[in-house]
């Protein structure tokens, strides 16, 4: 923080970085990235189209990943294109209104918030489907799958409003440049040269909210599910369920463990590199993991892409 005087001019536009360190590998970068995002993109788009068109796969698990996959492709969309625009300069790609940049926060922040509570409710999905079968019907019908989905993007949607407000309540008189590669408040409260004890402490509090409620569930639901496949007799089934949430929680793992990183603390890290390494994680590799961990290995899902697929091939030899 640096003490606020009168004469200073308030800043209107700031200046996003990115990754000035790798500045002659540019192009490299946003291939990986390109390349990453378009990945991200086709994998969840298919996800929403299959388990439209099929009507096996209209039932509750399905319905919380087509869910999920609606809200990766808008995560990485709030940041991703503005990231690559800045690799290579184009239409001012580093650069960002003051109000872009909150607008940025805002809706990264819902987003991040809203995906935590969707896996805690598919966490639970699970363990009432494992540990609870003849209840599943009951327990997960599909009036409480729209109540909790709507639960989901109504509290990830009031998770920021506070943080949002305390941060348009900041003065901003100097520099403007952003050492990140989108609008994340650690490096704005850097720039600020008014008090941030508040905001900080707000942000730590909110984020420990979200994180350890969500993740709560997610643990809870995984126990007992684990507990659940000890007792099952057959050992082929019993590793096949345990190869299944192995590979959720590892997902599930480095989601929650860059954002634990990132935003349950109270002070601005210092360093900045690894951070934005740290937010590449969350932000771009996790929503592209997704689809693969929990749809593209199911065979259901996989079974289905193969009758589309069989039915565009059958279409197209008419």
């Amino acid at each position: 923080m640096q003490p606020y005087t009168s004469n200073w001019t308030h800043i209107t536009e700031f200046v996003m970085v990115g990754f000035n360190e790798v500045r002659d590998m540019r192009f490299l970068f946003f291939i990986v990235f390109l390349t990453m995002y378009m990945f991200t993109l086709v994998e969840n788009l298919a996800i929403i189209l299959v388990v439209g068109w099929d009507r096996r796969l209209h039932r509750p698990m399905y319905f919380f990943l087509t869910h999920l996959s609606c809200l990766e492709i808008w995560y990485t969309s709030v940041t991703v294109p503005k990231m690559l625009a800045g690799f290579i300069g184009v239409g001012g790609g580093k650069n960002i209104s003051y109000a872009g940049c909150l607008s940025q926060l805002f809706i990264f922040t819902f987003l991040g918030a809203t995906e935590c509570f969707l896996l805690a409710a598919m966490a639970y999905d699970r363990y009432v489907a494992i540990c609870m079968p003849l209840r599943y019907g009951s327990l997960v019908s599909w009036g409480t799958c729209i109540r909790l989905a709507a639960a989901c993007w109504l509290v990830g949607c009031l998770t920021p409003v506070l943080p949002i407000y305390l941060m348009s309540q900041l003065t901003f008189c100097g520099p403007n440049v952003i050492d990140h590669f989108f609008c994340d408040a650690s490096p704005l409260l850097a720039l600020s040269c008014s008090d941030v004890t508040l905001k900080e402490t707000t942000d730590f509090l909110v984020s420990l909210a979200v994180l350890l409620a969500s993740s709560t569930i997610i643990a809870v639901s995984y126990g007992n599910v684990v507990w659940t496949l000890l007792h099952i007799r057959s050992t082929a089934e019993r590793r096949k369920a345990f190869s299944t949430c192995a590979a959720h929680l590892t997902v599930v793992s480095l989601f929650y463990g860059t954002l634990f990183f990132m935003y349950v603390r109270t002070k601005v890290a210092s360093s900045i590199s690894f951070n934005k390494v740290v937010s590449v994680f969350y932000s771009i590799v996790t929503p592209m993991l997704n689809p693969l961990i929990y749809s593209l290995r199911n065979k259901e899902v996989k079974g289905a892409l193969g009758r589309a697929f069989s039915i565009r091939s059958w279409k197209g030899q008419l």
